[in-house]
C-alpha cells in the first residue's frame, strides 16, 4: 500500500479493513514499549518512530531535514512490515532477536536487513516485538547510529 497520509492517525484510517486490527495492535505494542524521547511520525510513506530534531539536531545523514528514523511500520501488498533499524546497526540485538524468534513463532523468520515481514497477521509475535522495542533507548540508538556512520 502506497500511502499519501500525512499523519499516523490518517495512515491508520486509510488502511484496508482487513489490516486495521493487526496494524493497530502493532502500533499499540510499539507505543507501550517505546523508550521516552522517540516521537511518532510519518516518513517514507509509512508511520514510524524517530528521534526528533529537538534531541538529535543533525537528523538523518542522507537528508538532515528528516529526523533520525528508528522504527517504521507499513501495510505492504503481501505482508505487514516492521522496519527496526537497530537490528541492522546493532549486531548483538540482531543475534538476540534471531535466537528468540523461534520461541515466539513456528513460522520461518521473514527478514531483510532491518525489515521484519509478516505474511499472516496472526503470525506477528507481538510480545517479542515489545521486548525488541524496549531494548533500545534514544541514547543507545544515537550512539549506534553514529558509530555506524563512522565506518
Amino acid at each position: 500500500m502506497i500511502s499519501t497520509a500525512t499523519t499516523p492517525g490518517q495512515y491508520m484510517e486509510d488502511l484496508p479493513a482487513d489490516r486495521q486490527q493487526a496494524m493497530a495492535k502493532l502500533r499499540d505494542t510499539v507505543r507501550k514499549n517505546l523508550a521516552k524521547g522517540f516521537q511518532e511520525s510519518m516518513g517514507y510513506r509509512m508511520m514510524g518512530y524517530c528521534v526528533p530534531h529537538s534531541i538529535y539536531p543533525a537528523g538523518y545523514h542522507c537528508d538532515p531535514k528528516q529526523p533520525l528514523s528508528f522504527v517504521g511500520m507499513a501495510s505492504q501488498k503481501n505482508f505487514i512490515a516492521l522496519y527496526h533499524t537497530a537490528l541492522y546497526a546493532m549486531p548483538e540485538l540482531l543475534k538476540w532477536f534471531q535466537k528468540e524468534f523461534p520461541m515466539h513463532s513456528k513460522k520461518k523468520l521473514g527478514m531483510g536487513k532491518s525489515c521484519l515481514r509478516f505474511k499472516k497477521q496472526e503470525d506477528i509475535p507481538y510480545v517479542l516485538i515489545g521486548e525488541l522495542i524496549k531494548k533500545v533507548s534514544v541514547d543507545d540508538w544515537i550512539v549506534a547510529y553514529e558509530q555506524n556512520m563512522k565506518k
